[in-house]
């Protein structure tokens, strides 16, 4: 990896003007998160509230992002998220609360979650947008996460629920048990949410980021 070079992942719910009692879902569901990725060395500083319905952190490690998103996502549903990570240097070192620190990695993130809100991002409708200091990299991420939104959106709540009970466990037969499901039906739910798929994307992604980063 670059030395000095972040990933800044700045996220907003969707629609949450409409959302009543946002703030206390977004402060305990950001409290969770805070705990569990401080806890497993998956970001850099702790999440921070920007304004209203925002918060942003700085990754460990460049590499962290894809099962970050992913996570989020999973933590933060009922509330879906628009997430932008910008990849660059940050000014000033890095030292909390993230949300006063500045530099390139800030401001590329910032315009990845406005590519995401004025569609520039790509034809059809997307919630993760990449800017990085190498053009060939957005390229690249931002294709993969095209398709990976698609298979994201298409997740029902039950699927969610055994992919939260695979991800405890690790495996499908103590996934099924602990979400009270045969397993034939935990290895549907998973089949049917492009589960496999959506892991594959993650370790794909991993690689990009080794391979420019």
């Amino acid at each position: 990896m670059k030395q000095g070079v972040w990933a800044v992942l700045i996220a907003d719910v969707v629609e949450s003007r409409a959302r009543p009692d946002l703030r206390r879902q977004l402060a305990g569901k950001l409290r969770i998160a805070n705990k569990a990725h401080l806890h497993e060395k998956r970001i850099k500083l702790p999440y921070a509230v920007t304004a209203g319905d925002e918060f942003q952190t700085i990754a460990a490690r460049l590499e962290e992002i894809p099962g970050l998103v992913l996570d989020l996502r999973r933590r933060f549903r009922p509330l879906p998220l628009r997430i932008g990570i910008g990849i660059g240097q940050v000014s000033d070192g890095l030292r909390p609360p993230v949300n006063q620190l500045a530099g390139p990695a800030f401001q590329l993130a910032r315009r990845a979650i406005e590519d995401i809100k004025t569609g520039r991002a790509h034809k059809f409708e997307v919630q993760t947008a990449f800017r990085s200091i190498d053009d060939r990299f957005d390229s690249a991420a931002n294709l993969v996460y095209g398709l990976h939104d698609t298979l994201i959106r298409g997740i029902s709540e039950e699927q969610w629920r055994t992919i939260d009970a695979y991800l405890a466990k690790g495996r499908v037969d103590r996934a099924a048990k602990a979400a009270g499901i045969s397993g034939s039906t935990a290895s549907r739910n998973l089949r049917r949410a492009h589960f496999w798929q959506i892991e594959e994307t993650i370790a794909g992604v991993q690689k990009i980021v080794r391979a420019f980063f």
